[in-house]
């Protein structure tokens, strides 16, 4: 329940201000209130949800403006994640980085900014997957959907093509890296491609 909404939220199927009832939550995951209530506090604990006395749970606003540090330490442990208990490169993990830039092609042809969003998120599981370093994955998480819906909400400033060809690149030079087993070349270009985003978004 909890990645569901969370996925919601950062794909803005529920837009900052969005409502969130308890009673119909309950409904669709077909469970009582007190899982619900666990689910919204924790999201509530991540800043994606706001408990207002008087109207409820609320989804929160997302602004570059105020995300500026969060971006900044994304920045850091990204780098960190090919520093830090990094594990060896398997087989499978080139094949899951394979189905990405194929799909990365195909949204080339046919840009999408929710598909795009959805792919970005994609690549982000991907690449905490490869240290097992659960510290730093439970805080890259955090950090990661914190500022996951600024891109989709700023996308009708930007422009998608670019935007999804650069991020084309980025995948294949971490397909690269990853072919090497490089993994703090991996980090370097998370880094770099984080810090290239939040300028385009205005940040720094």
């Amino acid at each position: 329940m909890h990645a569901a909404l969370r996925d919601r939220i950062c794909l803005l199927d529920y837009t900052p201000g969005t409502r969130l009832s308890e009673a119909e939550l309950a409904t669709e995951f077909k469970t009582s209130r007190t899982p619900v209530r666990r689910v919204l506090a924790r999201l509530e604990d991540e800043g994606l949800v706001q408990t207002r006395h008087g109207i409820g749970t609320i989804v929160t606003d997302a602004n570059i403006r105020t995300m500026a540090q969060t971006y900044e330490l994304r920045m850091e442990l990204a780098q960190l994640a090919g520093q830090l208990s990094p594990r060896p490169v398997r087989p499978a993990d080139l094949q899951r980085l394979d189905a990405l830039c194929r799909q990365t092609e195909a949204l080339v042809i046919r840009p999408d900014p929710r598909a795009f969003a959805v792919l970005n998120m994609h690549l982000h599981q991907f690449l905490t997957s490869l240290t097992s370093n659960a510290a730093l994955c439970q805080v890259s998480d955090r950090l990661y959907y914190q500022t996951a819906r600024i891109w989709l909400l700023a996308i009708p400033d930007l422009d998608l093509l670019s935007e999804v060809q650069i991020f084309a690149a980025e995948i294949w030079q971490i397909h690269t890296a990853l072919s090497t087993g490089d993994l703090r070349a991996v980090g370097l270009l998370r880094r770099a491609h984080i810090s290239m985003s939040f300028k385009r978004l205005g940040g720094f």
